[in-house]
């Protein structure tokens, strides 16, 4: 398998994951799929990372599916392979880990790449990128969770707009819709991407995890289902060493040191 469809490096306890097949805007073949679950996985079993970063390289983050793939009789896995194996596993994965996962989407995120950034549990965007519900444009319904996502992100009618008509969003909208957390100017992209990024590293990672598990379930529970996981993982919070770390920190008046434990 080729590892140049997926570049990760590792600086400052962050993985940066990068979707790198710019000549067709980073869009998946079986290849780049399988390779990203496995470099996802890599990352959640290092202890040296404690923040995770999805990109793309040159001008696209993820024009979703490789039609060439689906249209050409040797290449071809079949809809129900893609899904099951490719995109379904890639969700699951991104909801899974316990480590924050930002989608850093440096260009237009079309189809299931568009789904992809939005299930990761911050999306920043560059002033020029766009997302695009671009299934039905082929005759296809949305996939990678986006019916899952997208309606609970900006609303049902919004989202249903938008995955019909195929309507491209821009950064600056997206933003005001609720669909991503911010956009920055290109030139400062980078830049804001590694703060940020930087910033989750050195916080109470082993909290946000257990914040994550708390969406996550958020997203199926009732009321007092919710209340009732929350305060089992606030007890298991409150019995961390960043906890007392964070406490120690605040009565001295100095910045915490959290190891994520």
């Amino acid at each position: 398998m080729s590892i140049t469809s997926i570049l990760c490096k590792i600086e400052n306890k962050v993985a940066y994951i990068t979707l790198n097949r710019p000549e067709v805007f980073n869009s998946f073949n079986r290849e780049m799929a399988l390779l990203l679950q496995k470099t996802l996985d890599q990352c959640a079993a290092d202890d040296n990372v404690r923040a995770i970063v999805i990109t793309g390289s040159g001008k696209a983050f993820c024009a979703g599916q490789d039609l060439k793939e689906v249209t050409t009789p040797e290449l071809m896995p079949g809809f129900r392979k893609i899904l099951e194996e490719h995109y379904n596993p890639i969700i699951e994965r991104i909801r899974l880990i316990e480590k924050p996962i930002v989608a850093a989407v440096n260009g237009v995120a079309a189809g299931a790449g568009a789904n992809i950034a939005l299930a990761c549990d911050i999306v920043v965007a560059t002033e020029n990128a766009s997302f695009i519900q671009a299934f039905s444009k082929i005759g296809l319904v949305p996939d990678s969770a986006g019916t899952f996502f997208l309606p609970r992100l900006i609303g049902f009618q919004k989202a249903s707009a938008l995955m019909m008509l195929g309507d491209k969003v821009g950064a600056k909208e997206a933003f005001e819709i609720g669909m991503i957390y911010k956009f920055y100017s290109t030139a400062f992209f980078e830049e804001e991407v590694e703060k940020l990024a930087i910033t989750l590293s050195q916080m109470p990672t082993h909290a946000l995890a257990l914040t994550k598990k708390l969406l996550n379930r958020s997203m199926i529970n009732n009321l007092q289902e919710q209340l009732s996981l929350e305060s089992d993982l606030q007890i298991d919070a409150s019995s961390s060493n960043d906890y007392q770390e964070g406490v120690n920190a605040f009565m001295e008046k100095r910045a915490p040191e959290f190891k994520g434990n």
